[in-house]
């Protein structure tokens, strides 16, 4: 399986930590990734997500001659992904989208701890749209910009880590999903630090990505 990965931000270390995590979560597969060089450097809010569209756009011409068999759009807001699924040659999934996915097949409500509030309403409309809404108490915002968190520096550790303990408190939930790519890396930290079952999405979209790649 050929796996691409499209980082709709220009930001070339994110788009390398979640290659590596993906491929530890499918290491038989292909994993490649891809950024978008005429995206804003981070995708916080509906605006960056707007601006970010086009150049996703017009990555879709290269995944058909790279011969993907899957497409994963590596943004938690899964960002263009509908307009991204009509046109391409091959499935197309969203961290945010595989996250909630996965999240709902452990059977428990989770709370999502992302990163500044502007994204929240967005990751709200996403989850009401794929029908988890009922499963979702609430999505909480840990106030860290996106590049604080993908460098992954003490501070962001501790704070990212606080916000999943208050989900667990505030909210009953056994479960939380980290809401930014940039969290990927920080997943086995962040798990030691909680206790708390945590879901990657980027990892989530590579297993799942090889199940309905068996599918077409």
């Amino acid at each position: 399986m050929r796996l691409l990965y499209l980082n709709p931000n220009s930001t070339e270390a994110m788009t390398r930590s979640v290659v590596a995590v993906a491929q530890a979560a499918v290491p038989e597969a292909e994993v490649i990734g891809w950024t978008n060089h005429e995206g804003p450097p981070a995708i916080q809010g509906p605006e960056d997500g707007a601006a970010a569209v086009p150049g996703l756009m017009a990555m879709l011409p290269g995944a058909r001659e790279t011969r993907a068999d899957a497409i994963v759009i590596a943004c938690f807001d899964d960002t263009g992904l509908a307009r991204m699924r009509d046109a391409a040659h091959c499935p197309v999934l969203g961290i945010g989208q595989s996250a909630y996915v996965m999240a709902g097949l452990l059977g428990e409500r989770f709370s999502v701890v992302t990163t500044l509030a502007v994204s929240v309403p967005v990751i709200e409309g996403n989850i009401a749209r794929l029908g988890y809404a009922h499963a979702c108490a609430a999505v909480r915002a840990s106030g860290l910009p996106v590049l604080t968190v993908e460098e992954g520096g003490e501070p962001a550790r501790a704070r990212l880590a606080e916000e999943i303990l208050r989900a667990r408190e505030e909210d009953g939930v056994g479960i939380a999903v980290l809401g930014c790519a940039g969290m990927a890396m920080l997943r086995s930290d962040l798990a030691l630090r909680t206790g708390m079952v945590l879901v990657d999405g980027v990892a989530a979209s590579a297993r799942l990505a090889r199940a309905v790649s068996g599918m077409v």
